[in-house]
């Protein structure tokens, strides 16, 4: 099946060239509280549990909106359901799965050292897939935003780094980020007629479809999660908020700026983990932490202005 590409317009003016950095700052907000919610119920709300629960509330949430709006387009989606399904399994249930299940073998630290790897992945599939470079002001970005990181992920003191230990979790999850990639990458191959909002819900449907079985399995031979508010709160934030409100982001940032620029915005995702770890678990601000994050911005900065 041959999907043209989607030329999504922007906002014009100032507010347009912000718009799309935006809405991907706003997604890395809520994806940092998602990974930090995984990692907190790891003993309690398994992987595929938690990711099922996820796209399940997610589904229901859009489902309103989006059902008006997929009146009247069976044809295009019969046409267009291998794009979609492949988008639902790629960036939603099996990368999903993958980060919960590394979260519970792995520090977050590990992790989100590990999710820095995301940009350069997103970057190699665009190169693949549509023939776009990446200039040299972008990879300066690049660098220095993984210098930022490393600050803030050594606290400053680079013998910290020595320290980390990988295991399976980090390589689940390293293991994925194509798949990611490939998400952002064919985010511009699908049907016009099939809108943002209606997208993530049939990513919600179709990721959900294809977990129930595994559900079923991990809930009768591995892990049932068990009934607690913690269990119901933590998917109903993911559902709606790191996956119909930051998928939205995503998609619209994605689309609006291509996918290597919003890949670079990765980056912004460990300084807010900082800065909720701060404000939620009461953890204090140091020196290393300002210059880090600093740092990261300048180096999402650098990649993401300038002319195309």
């Amino acid at each position: 099946m041959t999907v043209e590409p989607l030329a999504a317009p922007r906002p014009a003016g100032r507010f347009g060239a912000f718009y799309p950095y935006a809405l991907l700052s706003l997604c890395m907000l809520f994806w940092a509280g998602n990974w930090v919610i995984g990692r907190a119920l790891r003993d309690s709300m398994p992987p595929v549990a938690m990711t099922f629960w996820r796209w399940t509330v997610a589904a229901l949430v859009l489902a309103p909106f989006a059902l008006p709006r997929l009146a009247g387009k069976a044809a295009i989606l019969r046409r267009a359901w291998p794009l979609l399904l492949a988008l639902a399994v790629t960036g939603g249930s099996i990368y999903q799965v993958a980060v919960y299940f590394g979260l519970r073998h792995t520090e977050t630290v590990n992790a989100v050292l590990l999710n820095a790897a995301s940009p350069l992945t997103i970057v190699l599939a665009a190169w693949l897939v549509d023939g776009e470079k990446i200039t040299l002001r972008q990879l300066w970005g690049m660098v220095i935003s993984l210098a930022g990181l490393m600050i803030v992920l050594s606290r400053g003191d680079p013998a910290q780094l020595l320290g980390l230990r990988f295991s399976i979790g980090d390589l689940v999850i390293l293991a994925v980020m194509p798949l990611w990639a490939f998400y952002t990458v064919m985010l511009r191959r699908r049907p016009m007629e099939v809108d943002n909002i209606s997208l993530i819900f049939l990513v919600g449907v179709f990721g959900a479809a294809t977990l129930a079985p595994a559900y079923l399995f991990e809930s009768l031979y591995i892990q049932a999660p068990p009934l607690a508010w913690s269990t119901v709160a933590a998917p109903l934030y993911t559902g709606c908020f790191a996956s119909a409100a930051a998928y939205w982001c995503w998609n619209r940032g994605a689309e609006l700026v291509g996918p290597n620029r919003a890949g670079f915005t990765t980056y912004l995702m460990p300084a807010f983990t900082t800065v909720l770890a701060v404000l939620l678990l009461g953890e204090e601000v140091h020196p290393f932490h300002i210059v880090g994050i600093v740092t990261i911005l300048f180096g999402v900065w650098l990649s993401t202005s300038g002319r195309k």
